[in-house]
């Protein structure tokens, strides 16, 4: 169970501006036409999604918390896309479904600030666009090679910057070149998981939260057996991501648990305009465990950091619940980039879980080939817009649709496998560690030691990515 004596900071922002909600736990024996087991992005997408389509149904949703109070209520709220990851779509599915997949992720972000708008949601969703830099030399040219085929295939929407209007639009002198999509952007976490809750249940949703599921019997109709109640479902979804291999241990090899921290600063307005920041679009350099950052709303800087530890078996463990224990670290990564924020306090730090897969990409998917039981995960640190797509990925397979969502080759399960514990976490280490040290010694502007590159290569996540990146070479 989850440390409720601490809540991520965009995860109790939202909760005190909703005071008078009261959760609704399951106690009684139930039946459903879909029970959805997770309550955060993927799970009331999917809900909203089927509610859309057939309004008739009887969707039951169960969170083992409070909705959100899992990755969904903890990420950076940074909107990125798929179009960084083409060659990877286009090695595994091919051209015709990795332009599909590009198009689909970019036109998600506008879907959700649209929906937020319709609804009331005050997520502040910004789609101010998204950078993608470089900070050292070894960076240099990271999406050349993406972009020139992008333009091949009609799909760009990246533009090389000259380094001046990087660093004035990103605010800190550390980005010695960059790429600028206006398809991307920033929003509020919490805001957005707690309100996508509140339409879920206007439309009719029942939502039962401190409500974990402790078996599911797989079976036609399945029974989702939770502490107090069973709730009886035709259809049923398991929308658990991170915490998708605790219940099911036969997923432990599709997924690589690994986290990313953040830290979010004090209000300073005058200083992030001052500097540049003036908007929501995010930052990410290009290193393999990535910077992240962006200007809140308020005014705050959020700043994000990839790759710091890389879980045992899976374990969603205590350390996932507390303030990061990288603040050290963030507090650093704050200072080199922007000097002159070097005296405003750091008000919350925060640790969120991230589902890494064997390709960098998600996956769905039926539960030991039952149809009526489906499954999505693996979204790999980039689940804000693209769990929207994972949504309609699962409303046409609970729907039993026949058209391109469950068509797709990334409806047929995870495609790949990590090797088992203890080796894969030991490998994982070691290579973890390799592109700290390789990527330690490039930001003084020194060449990375040999066999720091070698296992660093070892990350590109496919063999088509491997090919591709000017690293292979």
């Amino acid at each position: 169970m989850q440390n409720t004596a601490f809540q991520p900071y965009w995860f109790a922002q939202a909760l005190q501006r909703e005071a008078s909600v009261t959760p609704v736990t399951l106690t009684r024996d139930t039946n459903a036409d879909v029970c959805i087991v997770g309550g955060g992005y993927t799970g009331l997408w999917t809900a909203l999604h089927l509610k859309k389509q057939k309004p008739s149904l009887d969707i039951v949703v169960i969170d083992k918390g409070l909705c959100g109070s899992g990755a969904s209520g903890r990420n950076g709220g940074c909107m990125v896309t798929w179009s960084g990851k083409y060659f990877t779509l286009l090695d595994t599915y091919g051209a015709p479904e990795a332009a599909r997949l590009v198009r689909a992720s970019e036109q998600a972000l506008f879907h959700i600030r649209d929906f937020c708008h319709e609804h009331q949601i005050e997520a502040e969703v910004r789609v101010d666009g998204l950078l993608n830099t470089a900070t050292n030399g070894a960076q240099l040219g990271a999406l050349d090679n993406v972009i020139s085929a992008l333009e091949g295939e009609r799909l760009n929407n990246w533009q090389h910057w000259s380094v001046e209007k990087i660093q004035e639009a990103a605010g800190s002198t550390q980005h010695i070149e960059g790429v600028f999509s206006p398809i991307g952007g920033s929003l509020h976490p919490g805001m957005l998981v707690r309100g996508l809750r509140r339409v879920a249940i206007e439309r009719g949703v029942r939502i039962y939260e401190n409500t974990p599921l402790l078996a599911l019997e797989n079976s036609r109709p399945a029974s989702v057996k939770t502490p107090n109640a069973v709730v009886t479902a035709r259809k049923t979804v398991l929308a658990l991501n991170a915490w998708m291999p605790t219940l099911f241990p036969a997923f432990g090899r599709n997924i690589m648990l690994v986290s990313s921290d953040m830290a979010i600063t004090k209000p300073a307005p005058d200083l992030l305009a001052e500097i540049g920041l003036l908007d929501g679009k995010a930052v990410i350099d290009s290193r393999a465990f990535v910077h992240y950052y962006r200007r809140t709303a308020q005014g705050r800087l959020m700043m994000g950091k990839g790759g710091n530890m890389i879980s045992l078996n899976n374990a969603v463990t205590p350390k996932f619940d507390r303030p990061s224990r990288y603040a050290t670290q963030l507090r650093g990564a704050i200072d080199r980039f922007f000097p002159t924020l070097a005296s405003t306090d750091i008000e919350a730090t925060w640790t969120g879980p991230s589902d890494r897969s064997t390709t960098g990409l998600p996956f769905f998917g039926s539960l030991e080939g039952n149809p009526d039981i489906v499954y999505g995960l693996g979204y790999s640190g980039n689940g804000v817009g693209q769990s929207y797509v994972g949504a309609q990925f699962l409303t046409a397979m609970v729907l039993g649709q026949d058209n391109e969502w469950t068509r797709s080759t990334m409806a047929k399960g995870p495609l790949g496998a990590f090797p088992p514990e203890p080796i894969r976490w030991l490998g994982a280490m070691l290579v973890k560690n390799a592109i700290q040290r390789k990527e330690r010694r490039e930001d003084r502007g020194r060449p990375a030691w040999w066999l720091d590159r070698q296992l660093a290569k070892i990350a590109a996540t496919t063999a088509g990515r491997l090919k591709r990146s000017k690293d292979a070479t």
